[in-house]
């Protein structure tokens, strides 16, 4: 939900890396930080998790196309913090496979505890 609010206080630092075929990249911005934040609360909810969660995931690949342009691209982040090192190449392309273990880990919240069948 925090990455979510950055979206709205840091709009530019994320309009650097939407890819350049994409409309109004700040709009983009903007929609992808309010799904941020709503589906980051309703992940919260269990009786919206799962959806919630599956809604994460969408989002989650939605926005992989904004990773995989900076990396092949190198974008730099000049609207970045100051605090905020740049990003290696190496960073970059190490963030791509990250986000799939951010989708397996939307995944869990999305399986239906009632197929859990451990004991306990």
């Amino acid at each position: 939900m925090l990455a979510g609010v950055t979206h709205f206080a840091a709009p530019a630092f994320y309009t650097d890396i939407v890819p350049p075929y994409l409309p109004f990249p700040l709009a983009l911005v903007y929609v992808s930080g309010a799904c941020e934040m709503a589906l980051g609360a309703l992940v919260l909810v269990p009786a919206t998790r799962a959806l919630a969660a599956w809604g994460l995931v969408a989002l989650l690949l939605a926005v992989f196309p904004a990773n995989i342009n900076q990396a092949v691209y190198e974008v730099p982040l000049r609207h970045a913090p100051a605090w905020l090192p740049p990003p290696t190449p190496l960073g970059l392309w190490l963030r791509l496979p990250v986000q799939f273990v951010l989708i397996a880990w939307a995944l869990w919240y999305a399986r239906d505890p009632r197929l859990d069948r451990r004991p306990g």
